[in-house]
């Protein structure tokens, strides 16, 4: 097992070249026998090689942005990903054409061959999964848990990865001689939220006996992950700077806020106007609701979204939305799937009340009763909070607070303007996961089970 996984990434990469290379073979095909002949001056040798080579780069910069090369990603996302990324490309590509031929050459070439990519993902994916199954079996992980649940977690890695499977659990209460013997057992080892003595102690044996470790982090290692490095003689210490943003950082994201959403609202404004005449016309009620949120700082603002329950559907007070809630109104359930609902929120980022990425803004009742289990909650606080954000992209609506928390921690202390870019064009694929607009499971109301 050890020789093969040192191969693993180099299969994977050959994997997605090849189908890439195939892609890029098709729009060769179609631009030599179809729209080189449709300029207006005809292009020499090199611009036609320019024209021909621009296809696998946007394949490869957006196939990164998407996480086209994760091939450990369950199928489904792995072909969403791909065809979020021939959607983009494709659509550059049209422009590039109509720049190089200076005519508005016909669209359904390339929608054709969109289809016809769509279909070999389809089938490359099944194939490329097989061989990676038949040259790395999934792994089987030995997990070390604290007191916290650990159901969920070993439910979610059994159920939603094929590279791993949890087949034993063990209390890092246990003798630590025999927490060793058990690891010796396993070809990996996963360890949970466990006293950070006994996790030092771990982690140091398996590295001694050069076994493989996954660990979930605690909110110190998000931190200290995104230190920086300072020499003071021949010492190294770890620099924490625990501000948020620095003014540098604030402005490059306003100024991306106020483009994207401003572009948005000018693009989005037939769509928002259709929306607000079925809500009105269900149950003749507001267009618009405003709810008390939190924001940088813990400041509070009026959200901004359309109505997608009754009118009196909080008369009993603040409560999340659950699966199947009879709250939600016919349109409204259509709003929730599409998350068309939070259109109007761009008017808060324009406004400034909001970032298109961020920490979803939570109610001020909400995060009282989250920080009553998990007082750091309040570390998201450092931004503004956003549309979409790293935990929306990496998470899902009903994530437990405690993971919000790990994963907006993680974008808080790694922000950069080609992180909020990739969070931003990441939400296409998000849009159509049906787990990410799911509501909380009844018995899901704090922050971490016990």
């Amino acid at each position: 097992m050890k020789n093969r996984d040192q191969y693993k990434r180099l299969t994977e990469f050959i994997e997605v070249a090849f189908i890439f290379a195939v892609f890029s073979v098709i729009y060769l095909i179609i631009w030599t026998t179809l729209y080189q002949y449709m300029a207006e001056i005809p292009l020499f040798r090199r611009g036609n090689w320019a024209i021909v080579a621009s296809y696998p780069i946007l394949l490869f910069v957006f196939g990164k942005v998407f996480g086209a090369f994760k091939m450990s990603s369950r199928r489904i996302d792995i072909l969403f990903s791909h065809v979020a990324t021939h959607i983009v490309v494709n659509i550059l590509s049209y422009f590039i054409i109509v720049l190089a031929t200076r005519v508005y050459v016909p669209v359904w070439p390339l929608a054709a061959m969109f289809i016809g990519e769509v279909v070999l993902t389809g089938i490359w994916i099944i194939v490329a999964k097989k061989i990676n199954l038949i040259l790395f079996p999934t792994r089987r992980m030995l997990l070390i848990h604290g007191d916290y649940s650990y159901k969920d977690i070993v439910f979610t890695i059994n159920s939603k990865s094929e590279r791993y499977m949890v087949k034993e659990t063990i209390s890092s209460d246990e003798d630590i001689e025999v927490i060793k013997q058990r690891i010796s057992e396993y070809e990996s080892i996963l360890i949970s939220d466990i006293p950070a003595q006994r996790r030092n102690d771990l982690v140091k044996y398996c590295y001694e006996i050069g076994k493989r470790v996954y660990m979930l982090p605690k909110l110190s290692d998000i931190l200290i992950r995104s230190a920086s490095d300072v020499h003071v003689g021949d010492t190294q210490i770890f620099l924490l700077k625990n501000y948020g943003l620095s003014a540098e950082q604030k402005f490059i994201k306003r100024a991306f806020d106020i483009v994207v959403s401003g572009l948005m609202i000018a693009v989005s404004s037939p769509v928002m106007l259709i929306i607000a005449i079925l809500i009105h016309a269900e149950d003749k009620g507001p267009v618009f609701y405003r709810q008390e949120r939190l924001t940088r700082d813990a400041k509070v603002f009026n959200i901004i979204k359309f109505r997608s329950m009754k009118v009196d559907a909080e008369k009993m007070g603040a409560q999340l939305s659950q699966k199947h809630d009879p709250r939600v109104t016919k349109v409204g359930k259509i709003l929730r799937v599409s998350h068309l609902d939070e259109l109007p929120q761009l008017f808060n980022v324009f406004k400034g009340d909001m970032s298109m990425v961020g920490p979803r803004p939570e109610r001020p009742q909400i995060m009282k009763e989250y920080m009553e289990n998990v007082p750091e909650f309040v570390y998201r606080l450092k931004v503004k909070g956003g549309i979409t954000g790293y935990a929306q992209v990496y998470g899902k609506y009903n994530t437990t607070p405690y993971n919000k928390l790990r994963l907006d921690l993680i974008y808080i202390q790694n922000y950069s303007l080609w992180l909020d870019i990739k969070c931003f064009v990441s939400t296409i694929k998000v849009v159509f996961r049906k787990e990410t607009s799911e509501g909380v499971e009844d018995s899901q109301i704090t922050a971490i089970k016990k």
